[in-house]
């Protein structure tokens, strides 16, 4: 049996270090598309799965060239990384260290190697970062608006009205590259029929989820932070929280819940029951959260549009 080797890589801005865990060798180089060629190259024919944690743009350029070369490769969360260290009894945190302990996780937990990315999907999570960027600074500018002196206030409300022209220009683009796409304007589509999804939550599922409609309802709601934890121990009963998942994704979906909360009809079941048994108010809205998430994958993974009741 072939076991596969695992390269720890520690992606910074700068500089990417490396750890091979069947040379034991420690090499840095430059964060530079030139010196990641020169580097594949001198693997030559080796059979190698290259492990690092996601850092957003930092590691981007590594895995366009890992992808177009042909290797796989593991992006794992650095919080997950960070707590292997931890079980490991690994209390320094050095760039070598961490390059050596990333070789040392894919060997112990053989994490699933990562699919690589979608284009369009890459660029519409361009744009969702960039609309979510512009839409913190207008709220920002807004909150300063308050106590702004009569001076300052005309250069504020300038800005706002900047922000308001460009959040439009990204939220048009993100509709034009939706349509151009069969498979995407298909799930906006069908997204956008569930009752309190709008067009900025189905943006959010359709480029923060890609696993929507290919993941079990359980699994799905646990990468949302939709899932209620259990804390028990012994005799001890703990009360049950949402915790983890991607928390863009929730912020969305709970703000689709608040709409679909106001319409009544489509979830006044949900809420009813919950009501009578006297839930606060945010767990009545998680749940119609949840109900949301549960709805949009069963419909994306059978094609099918939303029908009430």
């Amino acid at each position: 049996m072939i076991h596969p080797v695992f390269i720890g890589c520690d992606v910074s801005k700068a500089h990417l270090d490396i750890f091979d865990s069947r040379n034991c060798t420690y090499l840095r180089i430059d964060n530079l598309a030139s010196c990641i060629e020169t580097w594949l190259d001198s693997l030559g024919e080796r059979n190698v799965t290259v492990i690092f944690e996601a850092t957003s743009p930092y590691d981007r350029r590594l895995c366009v060239i890992l992808t177009c070369r042909g290797y796989s490769y593991c992006r794992v969360n650095p919080a997950r990384a960070r707590d292997f260290a931890r079980a490991c009894g690994l209390l320094a945190k050095t760039d070598a260290i961490d390059a050596r302990m990333l070789a040392r996780m894919g060997e112990t937990l053989r994490p699933p190697t990562s699919k690589p990315p979608d284009p369009v999907r890459h660029r519409l999570c361009q744009l969702h970062a960039r609309r979510d960027q512009l839409v913190a600074m207008r709220q920002q500018e807004r909150n300063r608006l308050h106590s702004a002196e009569p001076q300052e206030g005309d250069g504020i409300e300038r800005h706002i009205a900047w922000l308001d022209t460009e959040i439009a220009m990204i939220e048009k683009a993100c509709l034009e590259l939706v349509r151009a796409d069969t498979t995407l304007k298909q799930k906006m589509d069908r997204l956008r029929s569930i009752p309190g999804v709008g067009p900025v939550t189905a943006f959010t599922l359709i480029a923060l989820m890609p696993e929507l409609g290919e993941a079990p309802q359980r699994a799905m709601a646990a990468l949302a932070g939709l899932a209620p934890f259990n804390v028990d121990s012994g005799h001890q009963r703990g009360q049950r929280h949402i915790r983890g998942g991607r928390k863009r994704v929730r912020d969305a979906l709970y703000m689709a819940a608040l709409v679909a909360y106001r319409l009544k009809k489509p979830f006044a079941c949900t809420a009813q029951a919950m009501s009578a048994k006297g839930k606060p108010f945010k767990v009545m809205i998680i749940a119609i959260a949840r109900k949301i998430l549960t709805l949009a994958n069963a419909m994306l993974r059978d094609q099918t549009m939303y029908k009430p009741a």
